[in-house]
């Protein structure tokens, strides 16, 4: 179908926010008979099926299967898909009134393209109310001038691309069942397809994620063990570069010791500090990578 977008959103347990995310999907610029959304939910064992029930909501499709990760439900929403544009986002994540509208824009202006858009990290409700009426409050990656984005930046918090495309290079790689680089590693062999991921700062949404220290940590760790996965896949030094797979970060890792004197002050410090937060994460990070790499030698 022309012009007709599937938003995509994989979900497991996570009704407590399905409440706030869908409702404002469901109430876009972009008329309801232009886009579906597709809960792709992985054998969630909560309220979610009873909160669809109540929410009600016309252009919402619910589908399920067991859990295969966060790339398989995905994959799962991608297949059963109608539209010839397929935007991804996640379930905690909230929408401005104007995203469906923005990337379908987009996808007409440029047609052989992904499209990222513009995501605000916010930590609670109240901080959404407050980011979305004030932009200077907003914490975003990216500068509103930026045109184009390297795979690096290819986050499926919001990001579209057209269904044929995604079928054609194999969608999700599901061997991704950890945290971390499903999307990256998409956004590569998008990248290398021929598309171009281009960046829409009007493409707005709220990722609504509060997150503890120690579970970024965990999930830095996770991703260091991704990175490994990523390159073995490709063997492109490109993906080293920029992943920070180098001998000087390997180096600078092996002389920090994990009960050291400097990576206990930094600990004492995440909190005061962004330096001491981004040695800590970052030798997460490491430990991970350098784990993968063992066990792949």
């Amino acid at each position: 179908m022309k012009d007709f977008i599937s938003v995509v959103i994989p979900t497991f347990n996570r009704s407590q926010t399905l409440k706030v995310v869908l409702p404002h999907l469901a109430q876009q610029t972009l008329a309801p008979e232009h886009y579906e959304i597709i809960l792709s939910d992985s054998n969630s064992t909560d309220d979610t099926p009873a909160l669809l029930e109540d929410l009600n909501i016309p252009n919402l499709r619910f589908i399920r299967r067991h859990n295969e990760g966060r790339s398989g439900a995905r994959n799962y929403g991608i297949m059963e898909a109608r539209g010839n544009i397929i935007l991804f986002t996640d379930a905690d994540i909230i929408a401005d009134e104007h995203l469906l509208e923005e990337h379908l824009e987009f996808h007409r202006k440029f047609p052989m393209s992904a499209v990222v858009g513009c995501e605000v990290q916010v930590d609670s409700l109240e901080e959404y109310e407050k980011v979305r009426k004030n932009y200077l409050m907003r914490r975003t990656l990216h500068p509103p001038s930026r045109k184009k984005l390297s795979w690096l930046y290819f986050l499926t918090g919001n990001a579209s691309v057209p269904r044929e495309i995604l079928l054609e290079v194999g969608m999700f790689d599901e061997s991704f069942t950890g945290y971390g680089h499903e999307d990256l590693e998409l956004g590569y062999r998008l990248q290398k397809r021929g598309l171009t991921i281009r960046y829409n700062p009007s493409a707005i949404n709220y990722h609504w994620h509060p997150v503890g220290f120690e579970e970024k940590c965990q999930k830095m760790h996770l991703a260091g063990r991704s990175t490994v996965r990523f390159y073995l896949k490709h063997k492109d030094p490109d993906i080293k570069f920029k992943l920070g797979m180098n001998p000087l970060s390997l180096f600078l890792h092996s002389i920090i010791s994990k009960d050291g004197w400097l990576l206990n002050l930094c600990r004492k410090s995440v909190e005061t500090s962004h330096l001491c937060s981004e040695i800590v994460l970052q030798y997460h990070y490491l430990t991970g990578l350098k784990e993968a790499l063992r066990e792949s030698s």
